[in-house]
């Protein structure tokens, strides 16, 4: 990391965005993303309306979702935009941003993204948050695929993909992150799950990466620091990234592009698998 640390998350431009050629990435063939109102999900969102995709945008927040459309529009960006207020947790709301997707055009992609976190030790947890969180990470993609499976798969050609949002910790553990860390294993197996009943043509992938400098993640960042002691600077490069081998936080629109990859036919064998893109947070040590 440069010596001139700056602790800000980045403002999302057209040139951050991944646009490929793809036969299906046009406006009759649809992408669901979650948790579209900010951060990742809002990033994908407009990554996917780049690539001309019609995108229907889903979250708790309605005027995140208003926001993510000012992005689209301000960007003159290609892909129709359509938001829908959606509580996670509702089975009806879910049932009723698919049937919005669908009724769209040819839903075939859907980004599970929406997440939370909560802090506590296994012993300590409330089992409330608990319930929550693996409610919208984990029940949540699932009942989303349950919905959204036949209606890819009655496509033309039945071609389309599934990609869940998983993390660093969705392949190994930390301390007092125990829902959260649960819930990301368990989208492994969502995802696996997803790839055996595809039939090849309908895919399931998953994405993993490590800190994300987001707005949350800066305030995390500040109170970590004032908590510790120590400067922000030292908490991002010791404490977040200190077993990574880049020494650079990943944007969202770093993960946006991941989703945007994923769905196109140039991964056309990723299947199953997941994007692991954490500087060497996982599989390096010291």
């Amino acid at each position: 990391m440069s010596d001139d640390f700056d602790l800000n998350a980045p403002e999302l431009t057209p040139e951050d965005l991944l646009v490929l050629e793809d036969p299906r990435f046009d406006a009759d063939s649809v992408a669901l993303v979650t948790g579209a109102a900010s951060g990742i999900g809002q990033a994908t969102a407009v990554a996917l309306a780049a690539n001309g995709l019609t995108v229907v945008g889903a979250d708790v927040d309605e005027a995140g979702l208003a926001e993510t459309g000012d992005l689209i529009a301000d960007f003159d960006l290609p892909g129709p935009y359509h938001p829908v207020e959606t509580d996670l947790t509702d089975d009806d709301d879910v049932d009723a941003v698919v049937e919005a997707a669908a009724e769209a055009g040819d839903l075939r992609y859907v980004a599970n993204i929406a997440g939370m976190q909560h802090i506590d030790t296994i012993a300590e947890f409330p089992m409330d948050k608990y319930d929550l969180l693996t409610d919208i990470m984990l029940r949540a993609p699932f009942y989303t695929a349950k919905r959204a499976m036949p209606h890819i798969q009655d496509t033309d050609d039945s071609v389309g993909a599934i990609a869940n949002m998983s993390s660093v910790h969705g392949h190994y553990a930390t301390q007092a992150k125990p829902a959260y860390i649960t819930a990301k294993h368990g989208l492994t197996g969502l995802t696996r799950a997803i790839a055996a009943e595809g039939g090849g043509t309908l895919r399931g992938f998953s994405v993993s990466v490590g800190y994300v400098l987001t707005p949350l993640m800066v305030n995390q960042i500040q109170d970590t620091a004032a908590e510790r002691g120590i400067s922000e600077q030292e908490v991002v490069e010791d404490v977040m990234l200190g077993q990574a081998r880049t020494k650079e936080m990943m944007t969202p629109a770093d993960v946006a592009n991941l989703f945007v990859f994923g769905f196109s036919s140039h991964a056309s064998h990723l299947n199953g698998g997941d994007l692991l893109f954490d500087g060497g947070y996982t599989h390096t040590y010291e």
